[in-house]
């Protein structure tokens, strides 16, 4: 899959380079500011099996 990216992207090393941090950029934000929030109440993460 990378190497499709990386062969489909324009311009040289460093260019392609530079397009694949901007997309690595794009999509760690996409994570964190959307799918993150709204996967977070769907997940059992805080539920503990000890009671006070």
């Amino acid at each position: 899959m990378y190497g499709w990216i990386w062969r489909h992207l324009p311009g040289n090393t460093l260019v392609r380079s530079l397009i694949s941090l901007a997309l690595v950029l794009g999509v760690v934000y996409l994570l964190f500011e959307y799918v993150f929030p709204w996967a977070e109440p769907l997940l059992p993460i805080n539920d503990s099996a000890i009671e006070d």
